[in-house]
Protein backbone atom coordinates (compact mmCIF):
# COMPACT_ATOMS: atom_id res chain seq x y z
CA UNK A 1 0.00 0.00 0.00
CA UNK A 2 3.14 2.47 0.41
CA UNK A 3 5.07 1.91 -2.11
CA UNK A 4 3.02 4.37 -4.78
CA UNK A 5 3.79 6.99 -2.24
CA UNK A 6 7.58 5.89 -2.34
CA UNK A 7 7.51 5.53 -6.15
CA UNK A 8 5.61 8.61 -5.90
CA UNK A 9 8.57 11.08 -3.94
CA UNK A 10 10.96 8.88 -6.24
CA UNK A 11 9.85 9.82 -9.21
CA UNK A 12 9.40 13.54 -8.15
CA UNK A 13 13.46 13.63 -7.65
CA UNK A 14 13.74 12.19 -10.64
CA UNK A 15 14.66 14.15 -14.19
CA UNK A 16 12.71 15.39 -16.18
CA UNK A 17 11.45 12.34 -18.32
CA UNK A 18 9.28 9.20 -18.13
CA UNK A 19 8.37 8.65 -14.93
CA UNK A 20 8.33 4.64 -15.70
CA UNK A 21 11.97 4.84 -16.31
CA UNK A 22 13.17 6.18 -13.30
CA UNK A 23 15.77 4.02 -11.51
CA UNK A 24 14.18 2.52 -8.15
CA UNK A 25 16.24 6.05 -5.85
CA UNK A 26 17.11 9.00 -6.89
CA UNK A 27 21.03 8.59 -7.22
CA UNK A 28 20.84 11.87 -8.09
CA UNK A 29 18.47 14.10 -6.53
CA UNK A 30 17.04 16.55 -8.75
CA UNK A 31 14.71 19.15 -7.18
CA UNK A 32 13.78 21.10 -10.18
CA UNK A 33 10.26 19.39 -10.20
CA UNK A 34 9.22 21.07 -6.98
CA UNK A 35 10.02 24.55 -8.58
CA UNK A 36 8.06 23.67 -11.17
CA UNK A 37 5.55 22.69 -8.91
CA UNK A 38 5.27 25.86 -6.94
CA UNK A 39 5.63 28.04 -9.52
CA UNK A 40 2.49 26.31 -11.09
CA UNK A 41 0.69 24.81 -8.21
CA UNK A 42 1.79 27.35 -4.97
CA UNK A 43 -1.38 29.68 -5.77
CA UNK A 44 -3.78 26.55 -5.92
CA UNK A 45 -2.05 24.98 -3.25
CA UNK A 46 -2.71 28.00 -0.76
CA UNK A 47 -6.70 28.39 -2.54
CA UNK A 48 -6.99 24.62 -1.04
CA UNK A 49 -5.79 25.40 2.29
CA UNK A 50 -8.43 28.57 2.55
CA UNK A 51 -11.43 26.35 1.08
CA UNK A 52 -10.60 23.25 3.87
CA UNK A 53 -9.92 25.58 6.86
CA UNK A 54 -12.58 27.81 5.72
CA UNK A 55 -14.95 24.61 5.43
CA UNK A 56 -13.41 23.13 9.23
CA UNK A 57 -14.84 26.91 10.70
CA UNK A 58 -18.21 26.43 9.23
CA UNK A 59 -18.54 23.09 9.82
CA UNK A 60 -17.63 22.77 13.35
CA UNK A 61 -19.65 26.41 13.92
CA UNK A 62 -23.04 24.26 12.88
CA UNK A 63 -22.44 21.06 13.71
CA UNK A 64 -20.76 21.53 17.61
CA UNK A 65 -24.12 23.04 18.76
CA UNK A 66 -26.56 21.35 16.80
CA UNK A 67 -24.78 17.79 18.54
CA UNK A 68 -25.25 19.17 21.65
CA UNK A 69 -28.73 19.45 21.46
CA UNK A 70 -29.41 16.27 19.96
CA UNK A 71 -27.09 14.49 22.55
CA UNK A 72 -28.99 16.53 25.62
CA UNK A 73 -32.10 17.90 24.44
CA UNK A 74 -33.25 16.09 21.69
CA UNK A 75 -36.81 17.14 20.38
CA UNK A 76 -39.03 14.77 19.00
CA UNK A 77 -38.60 13.38 15.85
CA UNK A 78 -34.61 13.35 17.15
CA UNK A 79 -33.86 9.70 15.18
CA UNK A 80 -35.48 10.75 12.14
CA UNK A 81 -33.55 13.91 11.86
CA UNK A 82 -30.55 11.40 12.68
CA UNK A 83 -31.09 9.22 10.18
CA UNK A 84 -31.75 12.22 7.72
CA UNK A 85 -28.21 13.25 8.80
CA UNK A 86 -26.63 9.63 8.13
CA UNK A 87 -28.87 9.12 5.02
CA UNK A 88 -26.73 12.48 3.59
CA UNK A 89 -23.73 10.66 3.73
CA UNK A 90 -25.12 8.28 1.35
CA UNK A 91 -25.59 10.60 -1.78
CA UNK A 92 -22.87 10.66 -4.05
CA UNK A 93 -21.07 14.36 -4.51
CA UNK A 94 -21.63 14.32 -8.25
CA UNK A 95 -25.52 14.48 -7.54
CA UNK A 96 -25.32 17.25 -4.69
CA UNK A 97 -22.26 19.13 -7.19
CA UNK A 98 -24.80 19.03 -10.53
CA UNK A 99 -28.20 20.44 -7.98
CA UNK A 100 -25.25 23.48 -6.11
CA UNK A 101 -24.32 24.15 -9.63
CA UNK A 102 -27.66 25.67 -10.92
CA UNK A 103 -28.33 27.44 -7.21
CA UNK A 104 -24.69 29.00 -7.50
CA UNK A 105 -25.56 30.04 -10.96
CA UNK A 106 -28.36 31.95 -10.05
CA UNK A 107 -26.32 33.17 -6.93
CA UNK A 108 -23.71 34.08 -7.81
CA UNK A 109 -21.22 32.01 -6.02
CA UNK A 110 -19.81 30.01 -8.83
CA UNK A 111 -15.54 30.43 -9.14
CA UNK A 112 -15.76 31.82 -5.10
CA UNK A 113 -13.82 30.44 -1.85
CA UNK A 114 -17.50 31.02 -0.50
CA UNK A 115 -18.98 28.40 -3.03
CA UNK A 116 -16.46 25.87 -2.34
CA UNK A 117 -16.47 26.43 1.46
CA UNK A 118 -20.14 25.81 1.19
CA UNK A 119 -20.35 22.82 -1.05
CA UNK A 120 -17.42 20.64 1.04
CA UNK A 121 -19.02 21.74 3.97
CA UNK A 122 -22.18 19.65 3.14
CA UNK A 123 -19.96 16.38 3.63
CA UNK A 124 -18.82 17.57 6.72
CA UNK A 125 -21.65 19.08 8.85
CA UNK A 126 -23.46 15.71 9.08
CA UNK A 127 -19.96 13.27 9.71
CA UNK A 128 -19.24 16.07 12.51
CA UNK A 129 -22.40 15.86 14.04
CA UNK A 130 -22.45 12.32 13.94
CA UNK A 131 -19.06 12.69 16.19
CA UNK A 132 -19.57 15.19 17.81
CA UNK A 133 -22.72 13.87 18.97
CA UNK A 134 -21.46 10.48 20.06
CA UNK A 135 -18.48 12.19 22.56
CA UNK A 136 -21.22 14.77 23.77
CA UNK A 137 -23.56 11.81 25.04
CA UNK A 138 -20.82 10.19 26.74
CA UNK A 139 -20.19 13.25 28.92
CA UNK A 140 -21.41 12.49 32.89
CA UNK A 141 -24.38 14.62 33.34
CA UNK A 142 -23.26 15.23 37.32
CA UNK A 143 -20.59 17.75 35.35
CA UNK A 144 -22.94 19.51 33.33
CA UNK A 145 -25.63 19.94 36.34
CA UNK A 146 -23.03 21.02 38.85
CA UNK A 147 -22.29 23.90 36.51
CA UNK A 148 -25.76 25.19 35.97
CA UNK A 149 -25.75 24.98 40.26
CA UNK A 150 -22.83 26.85 40.20
CA UNK A 151 -24.67 29.62 37.80
CA UNK A 152 -23.56 29.05 34.33
CA UNK A 153 -26.28 29.18 31.62
CA UNK A 154 -26.69 26.87 29.16
CA UNK A 155 -24.30 28.73 26.86
CA UNK A 156 -22.03 29.20 29.33
CA UNK A 157 -22.20 25.18 29.81
CA UNK A 158 -21.45 24.25 26.20
CA UNK A 159 -18.46 26.89 25.66
CA UNK A 160 -16.85 26.46 28.85
CA UNK A 161 -17.80 22.92 29.84
CA UNK A 162 -18.91 20.76 26.79
CA UNK A 163 -16.40 22.16 24.22
CA UNK A 164 -13.17 21.40 26.38
CA UNK A 165 -14.18 17.92 27.18
CA UNK A 166 -15.01 17.20 23.58
CA UNK A 167 -11.89 18.62 22.22
CA UNK A 168 -10.72 15.00 21.00
CA UNK A 169 -13.55 14.77 19.10
CA UNK A 170 -13.56 18.01 17.81
CA UNK A 171 -9.96 17.60 16.25
CA UNK A 172 -10.83 14.10 15.17
CA UNK A 173 -14.12 15.69 13.39
CA UNK A 174 -11.87 19.00 12.26
CA UNK A 175 -9.50 16.51 11.02
CA UNK A 176 -11.56 14.93 8.45
CA UNK A 177 -13.43 17.48 7.76
CA UNK A 178 -10.04 19.14 6.58
CA UNK A 179 -9.14 15.88 4.65
CA UNK A 180 -12.44 16.17 2.76
CA UNK A 181 -11.93 19.56 1.39
CA UNK A 182 -8.74 18.96 0.90
CA UNK A 183 -8.94 15.91 -1.14
CA UNK A 184 -12.04 17.29 -2.93
CA UNK A 185 -12.33 16.91 -7.02
CA UNK A 186 -15.99 16.88 -7.67
CA UNK A 187 -17.54 20.21 -6.40
CA UNK A 188 -14.07 22.40 -7.52
CA UNK A 189 -14.23 20.45 -11.18
CA UNK A 190 -18.16 21.47 -11.04
CA UNK A 191 -18.37 24.46 -9.09
CA UNK A 192 -15.28 26.41 -10.80
CA UNK A 193 -15.30 27.29 -14.52
CA UNK A 194 -12.35 29.39 -14.93
CA UNK A 195 -8.57 29.96 -13.50
CA UNK A 196 -9.95 32.19 -10.32
CA UNK A 197 -10.16 29.71 -7.77
CA UNK A 198 -9.02 26.56 -8.74
CA UNK A 199 -7.71 24.29 -5.76
CA UNK A 200 -4.62 21.94 -6.33
CA UNK A 201 -6.12 18.82 -6.80
CA UNK A 202 -7.90 20.18 -9.87
CA UNK A 203 -4.86 22.40 -10.49
CA UNK A 204 -3.37 18.20 -10.93
CA UNK A 205 -6.10 17.21 -12.55
CA UNK A 206 -5.69 19.44 -15.28
CA UNK A 207 -1.71 19.48 -15.07
CA UNK A 208 -1.90 15.65 -15.81
CA UNK A 209 -3.44 16.91 -19.42
CA UNK A 210 -1.22 19.27 -19.91
CA UNK A 211 2.48 18.34 -18.66
CA UNK A 212 2.54 14.58 -19.24
CA UNK A 213 6.23 14.85 -20.12
CA UNK A 214 7.01 16.26 -16.96
CA UNK A 215 6.17 13.63 -14.40
CA UNK A 216 9.15 15.06 -12.23
CA UNK A 217 7.03 18.22 -11.71
CA UNK A 218 3.55 16.60 -11.51
CA UNK A 219 4.54 13.94 -8.75
CA UNK A 220 6.46 16.95 -6.76
CA UNK A 221 2.85 18.63 -6.89
CA UNK A 222 1.58 15.25 -5.27
CA UNK A 223 3.97 14.75 -2.95
CA UNK A 224 3.21 18.84 -1.65
CA UNK A 225 -0.24 18.54 -2.18
CA UNK A 226 -0.12 15.06 0.42
CA UNK A 227 2.24 16.96 2.70
CA UNK A 228 -0.06 18.87 4.82
CA UNK A 229 -2.88 15.85 5.19
CA UNK A 230 0.01 13.49 6.70
CA UNK A 231 1.35 16.20 9.07
CA UNK A 232 -1.85 17.03 10.70
CA UNK A 233 -2.89 13.30 10.40
CA UNK A 234 0.95 12.02 12.30
CA UNK A 235 0.19 15.04 14.86
CA UNK A 236 -3.08 14.16 15.58
CA UNK A 237 -3.50 10.67 15.57
CA UNK A 238 -3.71 10.17 19.57
CA UNK A 239 -6.36 13.05 19.04
CA UNK A 240 -8.37 10.89 16.26
CA UNK A 241 -8.51 7.56 17.96
CA UNK A 242 -9.50 8.94 21.30
CA UNK A 243 -12.36 10.87 19.76
CA UNK A 244 -13.42 7.87 17.32
CA UNK A 245 -13.98 6.00 20.28
CA UNK A 246 -15.34 8.69 22.63
CA UNK A 247 -19.00 7.90 22.91
CA UNK A 248 -19.17 4.00 22.25
CA UNK A 249 -19.30 2.37 25.17
CA UNK A 250 -22.77 4.93 25.18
Amino acid sequence: MLFPVYWMVNASLQPTGNALRAGWFPRHPDLSGYATALRGQGRNLLTSLVVALGSVALSLGLAAPAAYALARFPPRGADPVLLGVLVTQAVPSIVVANALYSAYNDLGLLNSYPGLVLADSTAGVPFAIMVLRSSMRGIPGEIIEAARVDGAGRLRVFRAVVLPMSANALISAALFVFLFAWSDLIFALTLTTDGTVRPVTLGIYQYLGAHTNQWNAVMATAVLSSAPAAVLLVAAQRRVTAGATGGAVD
